[in-house]
């Protein structure tokens, strides 16, 4: 709604409103009037009456003749005859029909306008609308319209805002990119040389003995976190691909124990996976199974020789939902927070991770349209849970 038509509407708005307060005004003159003549044709047939006590019958008579139809409220002589002001006959009625006329006239501009106006703003706010589901949804777009009216700072401040937000996203991606190319830069570098000391400690086992096996360890270490950091880095950049497939949540848990199976008996811990009936999910198997490993790699941390870790699967019309549990003591009320971050390590962590791969199982789960959490059973061990949401 431009200013030219915001004046129209102005203008047709005061016009609505003047036309209905004639009508009333004019309507009101015309019955205080005729109380006025009741008034003066009552005091001239009391008067009458006075000096002619005899006319009394006659003028009665007189108005019945008239052929007035008795209606409201009277104080005089007429009112002893039973007639009231509305009683008056008006000969010219013209004066009432422009007043009925004016009040419809500008009742019906009055309705106009504010329909006109509820059309207009209903309209700008549906603009306003369809802009910010638009800019939500990924679009992109400037509002064209930069017409004045109520609106205008409304849309003004939306403008600002999304730009604004446009900017910040732009410099979080910035940030983000160049922390993801520093982070594989430095994982790339370690590569060289952690092969290099591979290569050193294996020609110089024979001669230190023993002491060569705690460097062996620190070196795969390092080179767990080099294959990690550049995970992170591809993570990060949004360059992890997936080859995403239906995939069977049995067959999924089955061939993640299977890569695990030497630790499990290295430590002397049972896996329980029921075979609960065929169940799909649509994800990549490989990178999947990998964040589904770190779960069970957590668990077998936490649990004692001679333990079991247990699975289970189910679903909904929503999701399909999978749990990993030990029978361990637990998570530390104070880690349940901070369980997800990279590089934290719990209050009841072992020495043999970096701390890093449940942020990858989370990582890898949600950006295939899933969510983890993590909590304490009621009795005693530790829980993850994961829903996969339907695709």
């Amino acid at each position: 709604m431009n200013k030219k038509s915001n004046r129209k509407m102005t203008v047709l708005f005061v016009l609505s409103v003047s036309l209905i307060v004639a009508a009333i005004i004019t309507f009101s003159l015309t019955v205080y009037y005729r109380s006025v003549c009741f008034q003066m044709l009552g005091g001239v047939c009391e008067s009458i009456i006075q000096k002619y006590p005899d006319s009394r019958q006659y003028i009665l008579e007189l108005w019945k003749t008239q052929d007035l139809y008795i209606m409201g409220v009277g104080e005089n002589t007429l009112s002893a005859f039973g007639y009231h002001p509305s009683n008056l006959r008006i000969a010219d009625t013209t004066v009432l029909w422009i007043a009925v006329f004016g009040f419809l006239t500008g009742g019906m501009l009055f309705l106009f306008s504010f329909w006109y106006w509820h059309r207009k703003s209903a309209i700008r706010i549906r603009t306003l609308t369809e802009y910010l589901e638009k800019i939500n949804t990924g679009g992109h777009g400037l509002l064209l319209d930069t017409s004045e009216d109520e609106f205008s700072r409304l849309q003004d401040e939306i403008y600002k805002t999304v730009t604004t937000l446009y900017q910040t996203r732009d410099a979080a991606l910035t940030a983000r990119n160049h922390f993801a190319e520093n982070l594989f830069n430095i994982a790339h570098q370690l590569k060289t040389p952690i092969t290099c000391i591979s290569l050193s400690v294996q020609m110089a086992k024979e001669r230190l003995g023993s002491g060569v096996m705690e460097i062996e360890r620190q070196i795969n270490r390092l080179t767990r976190l080099e294959e990690a950091l550049l995970l992170l880095s591809r993570i990060d950049a949004g360059t992890l691909a997936f080859n995403e497939k239906l995939t069977d949540v049995f067959t999924l848990l089955t061939l993640a124990a299977d890569n695990l199976y030497e630790l499990f008996m290295q430590k002397n811990i049972l896996l329980d996976i029921p075979e609960l009936g065929e169940m799909h999910i649509t994800v990549d198997l490989d990178w999947t199974m990998e964040a589904v490993m770190n779960l069970m790699k957590n668990c077998i941390e936490a649990s004692e020789s001679g333990a079991a870790i247990h699975c289970s699967y189910e679903k909904n019309p929503l999701y399909v939902q999978i749990r990993i549990w030990d029978e361990g003591q637990g998570f530390a009320k104070e880690d349940l927070p901070h369980l997800f971050e990279r590089f934290y390590r719990g209050k009841r962590a072992k020495d043999t991770g970096i701390g890093i791969g449940l942020s990858l199982s989370k990582a890898i789960i949600e950006m295939q349209n899933g969510v983890i959490r993590a909590f304490n059973l009621s009795g005693s061990g530790a829980c993850f849970e994961i829903r996969f949401y339907m695709k």
